[in-house]
Formats: C-alpha cells, structure tokens, sequence
C-alpha cells in the first residue's frame, strides 16, 4: 500500500532499524519509545490491524510471535520479561493503519495499562 508508513519502510523507501526478520514479518526500533526497550513487530504484508486478520493468517500469526521472542532475546528484555501490546482502531489507540505489536521492556510495567 504507497501511503502505508510501515509498508514504505518494508520497501526501503523509510529508513528504521532493523532488529531482525523472517520470511513473513519485520521487528525495528520505535522511533518514540515508551519504555528503555521498545520494539515494532509488523507483518511485511499489509495487514490493516488486528481485526483484519482472519485463518488465512495462522502462519503469520505465529511468525510475528516467533518474532516477538527473537526480538525480545537479542534485546535482551526475554529473562527479567517484556509486555506485547496490539492497538486496534481509534479508541484502542491505533496510529498507524498497518498491524503492528509493541514490544516493550527494559523497566517494570504497570498495570492497568491504558
């Protein structure tokens, strides 16, 4: 999609830092962070947000969880533990129209989150 932010830094067009990838998803840094570690699991293919997802998307599903975890070790957020965050839509605090997780870490989280 040419007007996606996230589908213009799959294709290059946006710098970001990449974290890591496989066939199906790409992690990079967020350029606000809200916590010491905060990374962005996104699907390369556009996906507009969590609800759009349907079977079809088993595979990639469990690629950005696979993901999310690989991020996490080389971030090294994995052993003291991280909080995975999906908005969806307005009220649910979606900015961008792409899928997308949250991978934060680095402190501890409060609860409730929102």
């Amino acid at each position: 999609m040419p007007d996606c932010l996230f589908c213009r830094i799959i294709a290059g067009e946006i710098p970001a830092t990449i974290i890591a990838s496989n066939a199906h998803c790409v992690a990079f840094a967020d350029i606000n962070p809200q916590a010491p570690v905060h990374a962005l699991v996104i699907p390369k293919k556009h996906v507009s947000g969590f609800i759009d997802l349907g079977p079809e998307d088993d595979i990639l599903i469990a690629q950005m969880a696979h993901l999310v975890n690989d991020v996490a070790g080389k971030l090294g957020i994995a052993p003291s533990g991280f909080r995975v965050v999906c908005n969806q839509g307005v009220n649910g605090g979606q900015t961008v129209g792409h899928l997308h997780w949250h991978v934060l870490g680095g402190r501890s989280m409060g609860w409730p989150p929102g």
